[in-house]
């Protein structure tokens, strides 16, 4: 179902990208994603649709994830480059797409924004009881939950109007613009907005979930269940301070840390801040920003790719690319230079002085790509990691050898003074 509801969102995607390679006019006209007449003539032209069609089909796109527009700039999301291959990234897509029901079709102009907004915020519940009556439900029905919904939503925010002569006003107070608004309007705009997306059908005065959105609604009710069970109670906390409180977790008490926080947040914006955590100073956090990524999974494709011109970040998004591609994660470091390697060994050995036990630091020797720990300091020295001085340091003071501590603690010294 969700294949056959994207198919012409995907037919515009592909299109855009064999025709809108680099050197090409721009897609967009305006820097917001709104496809500009010329691009949508000539797709139009190309298709065998009209200019029309085009257009509703390059919107789906992009709420769909399959086109991804910066600027006047248009590429091809993952979505697509997976879409033959992997069924998840469809799905993917539709339950983008679903997210974005409010943004698929026009919202009445003649309500107030707020009304509408209140709308949006209320349908998860409206939907929950579709779902649960896995059948036909009259609109009457659904009217007065979306009435109480909303009215809950108002009393929440401490935001009943006035009225002249209640008992107990203490004064007159401004009267809310959308307490009159009447609501039987917007929820025809919105089951209208879902049935166009294919979460439901909407006529004859009811509206059944079909079997896609009744799947759907079921997901967020699990996600939501996922978030509730976060074991370190970390899912408010930004992506630093969740991954400081995941630290000291087990691995498999960590992943479920890592679901709870990302299911209660958009994937985009949380692979972001995981991203922008790991390019901190913390070489802890970073690896663990990484395993909340391989926890993400292909959505976070993209913006893995992106970072592999970074230094600090690349041997890390090596590994991630390689494993997500279906390498064994003993077998992936081979995807490294030795350099990459090297940098990384730094990078962990940085983590492991800072947060972890002196023993780590002496078996993470072990850790190494070179043969010899002579052969290991050269790479290290030459590896230009800013962190060396400190990691040689530690492991000096670390190594109950003496004559290695010693040759640790020289070449210490000498990348301390640019020898």
């Amino acid at each position: 179902m969700a294949r056959t509801g994207l198919a012409g969102a995907v037919r515009v995607a592909r299109w855009a990208d064999s025709a809108l390679g680099p050197g090409s006019d721009a897609a967009t006209a305006d820097g917001k994603a709104t496809l500009s007449d010329a691009t949508a003539e000539r797709a139009a032209a190309g298709l065998g649709l009209d200019a029309d069609r085009v257009r509703a089909d390059w919107d789906t796109a992009r709420l769909a994830g399959l086109i991804e527009v910066h600027g006047d700039n248009a590429r091809p999301g993952w979505r697509l480059r997976a879409w033959d291959r992997d069924d998840s990234a469809v799905l993917r897509g539709w339950v983008a797409l679903f997210d974005a029901w409010s943004l698929a079709s026009p919202e009445p102009a003649e309500f107030e924004p707020a009304a509408v907004a209140e709308v949006v915020s209320a349908m998860p519940q409206v939907l929950s009881f579709l779902q649960l009556s896995a059948g036909p439900v009259p609109v009457e029905q659904l009217l007065d939950l979306l009435q109480q919904r909303v009215t809950e939503l108002r009393t929440e925010r401490c935001e009943v109007s006035y009225e002249p002569g209640a008992a107990g006003a203490s004064g007159p107070a401004e009267p809310r613009p959308t307490a009159d608004t009447p609501l039987a309007p917007l929820l025809d705009w919105a089951l209208t907005a879902l049935a166009a997306v294919g979460a439901l059908t909407y006529g004859d005065g009811q509206a059944t979930l079909t079997p896609l959105g009744s799947w759907a609604v079921w997901v967020k009710l699990e996600q939501i269940c996922v978030a509730a069970q976060s074991p370190a109670g970390n899912i408010e906390q930004s992506a630093e301070d969740m991954l400081r409180g995941c630290a000291q977790l087990r691995p498999n008490a960590a992943r479920a840390e890592y679901r709870a926080w990302l299911a209660a947040r958009p994937v985009g914006s949380a692979v972001t801040e995981l991203l922008a955590a790991a390019r901190g100073d913390d070489a802890l956090l970073r690896g663990l920003a990484f395993e909340a990524l391989r926890v993400v999974g292909a959505p976070a494709e993209p913006e893995v790719h992106a970072v592999l011109d970074d230094p600090a970040l690349r041997p890390y998004a090596l590994l991630w690319l390689a494993e997500h591609d279906g390498v064994d994660p003993e077998d992936a470091h081979e995807v490294l230079t030795r350099e990459e390697a090297t940098w990384l060994w730094v990078d962990t050995a940085a983590a492991v002085a800072d947060h972890g036990e002196t023993s780590m630091l002496i078996r993470h020797l072990e850790a190494a790509v070179q043969p010899t720990v002579p052969t290991l300091l050269d790479e290290v020295r030459a590896v230009g990691h800013p962190r060396t001085v400190q990691v040689l340091v530690a492991l000096a003071a670390a190594h109950p050898d003496p004559a290695l501590a010693k040759a640790v603690r020289r070449a210490a010294f000498q990348v301390h003074t640019g020898g």
